[in-house]
């Protein structure tokens, strides 16, 4: 009890004591504590405002930032999408072109010749017909018969001549050659002008052509620019011909395209058969130190085979045998005791598999023609299936037709200039050539003989338009209208074609000459024909052209 008494007491004075309002001095700087807490506060609060501020620019400045990116990546993606839109024009574009370019050329191949005849070539061919007057049909007759017509009976006595000599020649060659080691010598063919009988110029100058095959067990494999490998320009209208073993598969076995290692052996060739010595190579008139058929060494072989041969039957002719041209293989002169001679070239040939295309050792050479590219490469010439076309041809037009009429007189014509003003890159084949182009497009009956006049415009007109384009394309190479009559390889027909005029668009000081020798021989046509013309009435001239009108 008194202990309780004691704690009840104890705690009111403890409370009496700490009360504030017997103490108020010791509690006054509780006021001026909570305005400094005040004051802090507000400072904080100015300083969060602040940051606030801050962050809120930042955030600003971001999201500017990331609006400016996608911004600039949708930028971007538009500029892709439009180079996509032009890259896909421009294809587009491309496409179109190579399309029109390509029917350009297919209507230039098929028909521009058909524009020979038109009224408006004359303002096409510029400058060169201008002033130019051709004679008219009675002069154009008169000229024809006066000094072609005497010409054709001389061709066939000399054809007769030569091919009967050759016979013989090519029938000694045989027989002084080892049937067992040398080449096989097949019978000649004629080819040419003489033999289409458009020859005008003289000397006249048979083209014989000799087929020759090397001995069993060897074969010839002929490789074309158009066989599917890549040629380079320059090598186009050439081949390969090489000698292999007729029981040689050289398209089946790699072996002899691949470096086999010294311990690999060919399961399809003993190495007795891919392994020939050169000597033997050479023997067979090949390339040093490959299977190709060199030209050169055919060249030197057929001269000595010829030599031998006119050695054995010498005896039975009264003339001289001797080569005309070192250059070229069968280029051969006979020399009467009377001083007279004739011409004619006897050129080994190798045939294209089946057809009448030929290889050819030598060709003629002429200012336009390149270069060959080395003694491997062969010529090829379609020779025969053009004396095929013709006669061909010369059986569905009128009798008496004017095609190889206008040939002549444009070969005179050319001849005649040339030997005034000298060489041009113009040749007798080019002049064919356009005449064949002319043939498969004009009808029949625009070969009539009393349109000889207006088919001699047409020829010149076109030779014009050929070479103010720098373009005359082969006849037969490219050329898919080519008659299946003749039996054509298709391998050609469908081949690439070929400019005949290319060299002029790499030799531009011989196409200006050649450019203007044909004005040049324009301008003086009509007195190159009347120089061999019998004069004709002015009264029977004017009856023979209201006659034609």
């Amino acid at each position: 009890m008194p202990v309780g008494i004691f704690r009840v007491c104890l705690l009111v004075i403890t409370a009496i004591v700490n009360h504030p309002l017997f103490f108020p001095k010791e509690n006054g700087t509780v006021p001026e504590n909570t305005e400094e807490i005040i004051q802090k506060m507000k400072e904080r609060e100015e300083t969060l405002r602040l940051e606030q501020l801050r962050l809120e620019q930042e955030i600003a400045d971001q999201e500017a930032t990331q609006k400016a990116l996608e911004k600039a990546a949708l930028v971007v993606e538009e500029s892709k999408e439009e180079k996509v839109r032009w890259d896909m024009w421009t294809a587009l574009s491309m496409v179109i072109f190579l399309l029109i370019e390509l029917w350009r050329q297919d209507f230039q191949e098929g028909n521009w010749q058909d524009v020979g005849g038109e009224e408006d070539d004359m303002a096409v061919l510029g400058k060169a017909f201008k002033g130019v007057t051709f004679p008219n049909k009675a002069v154009l007759a008169s000229f024809y018969e006066k000094r072609i017509l005497g010409t054709t009976g001389d061709m066939a006595r000399m054809r007769e001549m030569v091919e009967g000599f050759a016979d013989d020649l090519l029938e000694a060659l045989r027989s002084v050659c080892n049937r067992d080691a040398d080449m096989e010598v097949e019978d000649c063919m004629g080819v040419g002008s003489m033999y289409e009988n458009w020859r005008v110029r003289k000397p006249f100058v048979c083209d014989l052509i000799v087929p020759f095959a090397p001995p069993e067990p060897y074969c010839f494999r002929c490789q074309t620019w158009c066989s599917g490998d890549s040629f380079p320009p320059d090598e186009q209208g050439y081949g390969t011909i090489k000698v292999c073993r007729a029981d040689e598969d050289v398209t089946g076995c790699i072996c002899d395209k691949t470096k086999l290692g010294e311990d690999m052996l060919c399961l399809l060739h003993s190495q007795v058969n891919t392994t020939r010595p050169s000597s033997e190579m050479e023997d067979l008139l090949c390339f040093k130190n490959t299977q190709y058929l060199d030209a050169d060494q055919v060249m030197k072989w057929f001269q000595i085979a010829v030599t031998k041969a006119w050695n054995r039957i010498s005896h039975k002719y009264e003339f001289d045998l001797s080569f005309s041209l070192l250059d070229s293989p069968g280029a051969l002169k006979i020399k009467f005791k009377s001083g007279k001679s004739i011409a004619f070239n006897l050129t080994p040939v190798v045939q294209y598999e089946n057809s009448d295309v030929y290889f050819v050792s030598h060709f003629p050479r002429s200012s336009l023609a390149a270069d060959v590219p080395s003694s491997t490469h062969w010529f090829l010439t379609f020779a025969v299936y053009e004396r095929r076309f013709i006669h061909l041809v010369s059986k569905t037009l009128p009798a008496n037709a004017c095609h190889v009429s206008c040939l002549q007189i444009l070969s005179f014509l050319h001849g005649k200039q040339c030997s005034l003003t000298g060489p041009s890159g113009l040749t007798n084949y080019h002049l064919k050539t356009v005449m064949l182009h002319l043939l498969q497009a004009r009808p029949s009956q625009d070969w009539a003989p009393e349109k000889l006049e207006a088919r001699l415009q047409d020829m010149l007109k076109f030779l014009e338009k050929c070479l103010h384009e720098k373009k005359l394309y082969h006849f037969f190479i490219g050329n898919g209208k080519v008659p299946a009559e003749l039996g054509f390889p298709i391998i050609f027909q469908r081949a690439e074609p070929l400019n005949l005029f290319r060299p002029f668009v790499l030799r531009r000081d011989l196409y200006r000459k050649t450019v203007d020798t044909f004005h040049e021989m324009l301008r003086n046509m009509s007195a190159l024909i009347s120089e061999y013309t019998v004069h004709i009435p002015l009264a029977h001239t004017n009856g023979i052209r209201k006659e034609s009108l």
